[in-house]
C-alpha cells in the first residue's frame, strides 16, 4: 500500500467527531476508524462496554501465539470546560503550525498517527509477529473501556511490547503514576437551619476530614523518576437547601500513586486516619502505575532510535497521569511499555487545545521505524514466538 493516509487530515476528521466523556458517544469515532482499517485489510472488531461506549480493535499479521506489537490509546475526550474557546472546538482548524480542537493533543493526534503508520506499512505487517491496534472508549473516567477489553483480548492474543500514543512531544516515557479515586461519605442529622443544635451537620464533618487530608502523609520513599504519591480533594457536595442542616455529604478524592504502592493498604490507612469523621470510603477508580525497566532491551532499542533521530539519547522520564497502560499492561502479562505520542503534554485538557502539525508525520515515521525494528527484535529471538 502506498503512503496515502495523511495523519494531519485524519486527526482533523477525528477532532470533528465529538466523543466527549462523560457523554457516552464514542461509537461514531470507533466505527469511522474501524471502516478505515477494514479498507486497509485489517481484522476489525468492536467492543461495547455500555450503550454507545464502543472501542475498536484491529489486527494484522501474526497468529494466536505470536507476541504482537501493540499500539494503544483512547478515542474519548474530556468536556470543553466553562471558558470560551477562541476557535470552534470541534473544527480541527489549522492556524499557523497548530491544529486546534478538543482531543487534538489528548489524544486523537496519537490515534491518527499510529493508524496512519499501520495503514501505510501495508503488507509489511503480514509478517510475524503481527500488530494489534487498540482504540479504547472511556479512558478519561478511569479506563472503563480498556479494563474489560484488555481481559477479553488477552484470551485471544499475545502482546510482546506496547506503545501508548498519549501526548509526550514524541519523546519516550517509560512509566506513569496510578490513580486511586475515593468517594468519602459523612452522615449527620437534619434539622431546621434556625436550630442547628438539634441536628448533626454532615458538612462540618466533611470539612474537618478535608483539613485532615491536607496533612495526610503517605510515608513512602519517592520514586526516582515519578516522585511521591499525591492527593487532591476534587469536589464536595452537601445539603439540599440552605435552611436545613445537611445530614449527608460526599467528597471525592484524587490520589495518584507511584508503582509498587498497594491500594488496599492505602485504603486501610485512610479508614484509620479519618475514623470519627468519615462513615464510608468507597474506591471508584483503582488503577496501578506503570513502569518498565529503562535497561530492558526493547526500551534500549527505542532510546537508540530516538537518539538517531534527535542526535542525543532520551532522558529517563515518566508521566504524572494515568493511561490505558494501567489496564492493558497487567492484562497482557506485563509486557514492556512505552508512552510515546505526538501531542503536547502541557495542552491536555486545556482550553484551545492544540497539537503541533509537524509532529504528526514525525510520529508516523517513528512508529513505522519502531515496527520494523520490533520485527528484527523478534527475528533475533529476543522475544519468543
Amino acid at each position: 500500500m502506498k503512503d496515502a493516509i495523511n495523519p494531519v487530515t485524519l486527526c482533523q476528521e477525528l477532532v470533528r467527531i465529538q466523543s466527549v466523556n462523560p457523554g457516552g458517544c464514542e461509537d461514531k469515532c470507533a466505527h469511522f476508524l474501524g471502516n478505515l482499517l477494514l479498507e486497509g485489510g485489517f481484522d476489525v472488531t468492536y467492543h461495547e462496554f455500555a450503550p454507545g461506549r464502543t472501542s475498536v480493535v484491529a489486527r494484522k499479521g501474526g497468529s494466536h501465539d505470536s507476541p504482537r506489537l501493540c499500539f494503544a490509546g483512547h478515542i474519548d475526550t474530556v468536556p470543553l470546560g466553562f471558558t470560551d474557546w477562541s476557535v470552534y472546538p470541534f473544527g480541527g482548524e489549522i492556524v499557523g503550525d497548530k491544529l486546534y480542537g478538543r482531543g487534538a493533543t489528548d489524544m486523537k493526534s496519537g490515534i491518527a498517527s499510529f493508524v496512519a503508520a499501520a495503514m501505510n506499512l501495508g503488507d509489511e505487517l503480514l509478517a510475524d509477529p503481527g500488530v494489534l491496534l487498540i482504540m479504547a472508549a472511556g479512558e478519561e473516567t478511569g479506563c472503563e473501556g480498556s479494563l474489560p477489553l484488555g481481559q477479553e483480548l488477552a484470551k485471544a492474543v499475545r502482546v510482546g511490547a506496547m506503545i501508548i500514543a498519549e501526548p509526550t512531544y514524541n519523546r519516550p516515557k517509560i512509566g506513569h503514576r496510578g490513580a486511586f479515586w475515593l468517594r468519602m461519605t459523612t452522615k449527620g442529622k437534619t434539622a431546621h437551619g434556625s436550630m442547628p443544635e438539634l441536628g448533626v451537620n454532615a458538612l462540618y464533618k466533611a470539612a474537618r476530614a478535608t483539613q485532615k487530608l491536607e496533612d495526610f502523609g503517605f510515608n513512602v520513599a519517592p520514586h526516582p523518576h515519578l516522585g511521591g504519591n499525591s492527593l487532591s480533594v476534587g469536589n464536595l457536595h452537601a445539603g439540599q437547601n440552605v435552611n436545613s442542616v445537611p445530614d449527608h455529604a460526599v467528597m471525592e478524592v484524587d490520589i495518584r500513586t507511584i508503582p509498587g504502592v498497594r491500594h488496599d493498604r492505602l485504603l486501610e490507612g485512610f479508614v484509620a486516619y479519618l475514623e470519627g469523621d468519615i462513615e464510608e470510603i468507597e474506591p471508584f477508580v483503582d488503577l496501578d502505575g506503570v513502569w518498565t525497566d529503562p535497561h530492558h532491551p526493547w526500551i534500549e532499542r527505542i532510546y537508540a532510535l530516538c537518539a538517531a533521530r534527535d542526535g542525543e539519547r532520551p532522558t529517563i522520564a515518566a508521566l504524572p497521569f494515568f493511561t490505558d497502560g494501567s489496564a492493558l499492561q497487567p492484562a497482557f502479562g506485563g509486557p514492556p511499555t512505552v508512552i510515546l505520542g505526538p501531542g503536547e503534554t502541557h495542552m491536555a485538557h486545556q482550553t484551545d487545545e492544540y497539537c503541533v502539525v509537524d509532529n504528526l508525520p514525525i510520529a508516523v515515521s517513528l512508529y513505522k521505524a519502531l515496527w520494523r525494528d520490533y520485527l528484527m527484535y523478534y527475528k533475533e529471538g529476543i522475544i519468543e514466538g
